[in-house]
């Protein structure tokens, strides 16, 4: 009885090491984690909100001329347009389509421009910018709709005519200033009736 017992006892230690020894890898419980599974996906950001159509004004003018419109390029550093352009006379008022706050009024590359950030858009807040323009305005001014924010400047421009570029942006994405304007201000004016000859009027 007692020989048996003490005999047992290396057995089971003879058994354990050649086990541990054999490099068989351990069989993992159904609760432990792969270590090959793949991490989780990052969450996907959520859509940038849709731009509003909250202009209360043109820029220029009541419903000027666009010479070229917004052409987005193809990848960041592409050819394209990003903003339109508006026939206006040198010297005409610049106005601010919506309110917001001035974040930039001064000259970049030799042009004076007006960037505005517009009030009540989203995270990150839309951003409208004008040039060239001779601002009447400084960083950190409140801006009203239709407050005039400067002047056409009459400089050389790759308009055929004087014009006005006006941009938009949320964040790094450049979008179509346009968009900003409800239908009742981007609609041009409504046709009128001309008398026909040889047709008495009522």
């Amino acid at each position: 009885m007692h020989v048996n017992r003490f005999l047992a006892l290396p057995l089971g230690l003879l058994l354990a090491a050649t086990a541990s020894g054999s490099g068989a890898a351990p069989t993992p419980s159904p609760s432990t984690p792969s270590a090959t599974a793949s991490p989780s996906a990052p969450a996907p950001s959520p859509p940038a909100p849709p731009v509003p159509a909250i202009a209360r004004s043109w820029p220029v003018g009541t419903r000027p001329a666009v010479l070229r419109g917004w052409e987005p390029p193809a990848t960041p550093y592409a050819r394209g347009h990003r903003g339109v352009d508006l026939a206006a006379p040198a010297g005409a008022p610049v106005r601010a389509v919506a309110a917001g706050r001035v974040l930039f009024a001064g000259r970049v590359a030799g042009r004076g421009v007006v960037s505005l950030e517009l009030a009540g858009t989203g995270t990150p807040p839309l951003r409208t910018t004008y040039e060239p323009v001779a601002p009447s305005v400084t960083e950190g001014d409140e801006i009203t709709p239709a407050q005039p924010v400067g002047t056409l400047s009459p400089m050389a421009s790759h308009c055929p005519t004087a014009c006005l570029h006006w941009g938009l942006r949320r964040g790094e994405s450049y979008l179509n200033p346009l968009s900003l304007l409800p239908a009742w201000l981007s609609a041009r004016a409504p046709s009128r009736l001309l008398p026909v000859l040889g047709v008495p009027l009522p």
